[in-house]
């Protein structure tokens, strides 16, 4: 009986872990006064599905409000294959925030 509650409790285990939330990434641009300045940036968010949504604008919005920037556009949602295409063009706000 006890082997059959270790196996039922792995497996509930087992599938949690893939119904976790994935790793995706969100590319925007950001802004700030006094100076003025504007950022492309790329920032990791943890969603599921990997997509555009009401809780990812609010996710990536708070985080950079946090360090004086406000969020202007969140462009695209993306998983970790698009990421090294963003670098360069990200430059210091690739995974900054």
């Amino acid at each position: 009986m006890y082997a059959r509650s270790l196996i039922g409790a792995f497996a509930t285990f087992l599938w949690l872990a893939g119904h976790a939330q994935a790793v995706c990434y969100a590319d925007y641009k950001a802004s700030r006064d006094n100076p003025f300045k504007l950022h492309y940036g790329v920032i990791r968010i943890d969603v599921n599905p990997c997509t555009l949504s009401d809780q990812v604008l609010h996710d990536v919005a708070e985080r950079l409000k946090a360090s004086g920037w406000k969020l202007l556009q969140v462009q695209t949602v993306f998983e970790e294959g698009g990421l090294e295409q963003r670098r360069e063009d990200a430059g210091q706000y690739f995974l900054r925030f």
